[in-house]
């Protein structure tokens, strides 16, 4: 542990120095000696350095981005060199650096932290020993060693042999449950943190070494934290699990706000933002216009989510702009192609119910006897020789008596009117 505090001894100073400010203020209201003070101080340390490290944040989520958008091509190599590791690797680095990307970003807040994180584990060792580091002094040593945290001393650990802990004021039972709990927060809270990510902010149905990395690092660090924790001093695991719980709630809010394209939490976000426009006929924050300029600009690109957020505006009588803002649109005729763009729709042609041979039938005759009755009639004889006189002549030519006074049906099969005369045969 010297060889590593020796290689963080340029950041021991401006830590116990922070340290030390905070104790300073808190001190005041609390009292030097207590700790709420300490406590205090070192969760404010924590709180100063995210802060400081919220563009690094930023970068690593545009990052992880991006390896979000290289999942297909990553895939096609997958399935291309399958069968060859050594050419899959070799692609797959070519990729990361046409692209510009890095598949360790996500570790970077964390390989950040590494030198701070380094630097309080060596204050709060040499308050264990009675060592004075950086700018705490003699006087600060001993108002740190008197410092409990629910019974715990401030500098012990969970492995510490009881007469060690009876000179710090404390019973080994005490440091031990203490310890015990904020190791299993701590752990929890980074398990957590990491399966928030994968369950909603992920594609997880894309099998990548990137999606491989992030399962890894789910199952790995709070294991890793859970047996390197019992040799953290309290005040380490203080700084840790106040950590932690930061990362937590920071990634809550940019997977509430800001989440990934086509995972669960953007299907959320995209619902909670239809219903929000639907209501008010507008897009309120400058934040949403942001996410619907960039839906808008996808066309056809559009994942299934976006497409739906799209169709819900349409239905609601709103159009999406290309600068981020919604118009009200008649839904009967204002539709929106692939692209977004909104075009003027021609009615849909409606297909005939189709009838039954009966109905059809019926309905023939039925017209055809309306159509009877309104269509004047015509004749290719004479309209002026009387109905009963044809009778009567056909009667007297071909010595046939008329039936019933009405004109002779038509055999089957024959056409009506005047028939040409059968040409004679030829013997």
């Amino acid at each position: 542990m010297d060889t590593i505090a020796s290689l963080f001894s340029f950041i021991t100073t401006p830590v116990s120095w922070v340290i030390v400010q905070f104790h300073s203020v808190y001190g005041a209201i609390f009292g030097p000696d207590t700790g709420w003070a300490w406590g205090l101080s070192i969760v404010s340390l924590v709180i100063l350095i995210r802060i400081c490290l919220i563009p690094l944040f930023v970068k690593q989520i545009k990052s992880t981005r991006a390896m979000q958008t290289l999942q297909p091509e990553m895939k096609k190599i997958q399935e291309r060199y399958k069968n060859d590791k050594q050419r899959q690797s070799e692609e797959m680095m070519k990729l990361y650096k046409e692209t510009g990307t890095n598949p360790l970003s996500s570790c970077l807040p964390i390989l950040a932290q590494s030198p701070f994180f380094f630097a309080l584990y060596h204050v709060l060792n040499g308050i264990a020993t009675g060592d004075t580091i950086g700018v705490i002094n003699q006087s600060l040593l001993q108002s740190a060693q008197k410092a409990h945290i629910v019974g715990a001393p401030l500098a012990a650990k969970f492995t510490d042999s009881a007469s060690k802990v009876e000179a710090l004021g404390a019973s080994l039972t005490d440091v031990r449950v203490v310890t015990a709990i904020m190791i299993v927060l701590m752990s929890a809270s980074q398990f957590f943190t990491q399966r928030q990510l994968m369950t909603k902010n992920v594609d997880t149905t894309v099998k990548t070494p990137f999606m491989q990395q992030q399962k890894m690092l789910m199952y790995v660090f709070p294991v890793m934290f859970a047996v390197f924790g019992i040799n953290f001093p309290v005040g380490v695991l203080v700084y840790w699990l106040t950590t932690n719980v930061w990362t937590m709630g920071q990634q809550m809010y940019v997977i509430h706000n800001n989440p990934t394209p086509g995972s669960k939490a953007q299907a959320a976000y995209l619902d909670r933002l239809t219903k929000h426009i639907t209501q008010h006929d507008k897009v309120g924050r400058r934040r949403d216009r942001v996410i619907v300029k960039a839906i808008v600009a996808k066309g056809r690109d559009r994942n299934e989510f976006e497409r739906k957020f799209i169709n819900g505006l349409s239905k609601a009588g709103l159009v999406a702009q290309a600068d981020g803002t919604v118009i009200k649109g008649d839904t009967a005729a204002v539709a929106q192609t692939e692209d977004g763009t909104p075009t003027t729709a021609a009615p849909k042609r409606q297909q005939p119910k189709r009838q039954s041979k009966s109905q059809r039938q019926h309905g023939g005759a039925a017209g055809a006897k309306a159509a009877g009755e309104h269509e004047p009639k015509t004749s290719l004889t004479k309209s002026d020789e009387p109905q009963d006189a044809k009778p009567a002549a056909a009667a007297q030519k071909g010595g046939a008596k008329p039936a019933g006074g009405t004109r002779s049906k038509a055999q089957s099969g024959q056409r009506k009117g005047p028939q040409r005369p059968k040409s004679p045969s030829k013997k």
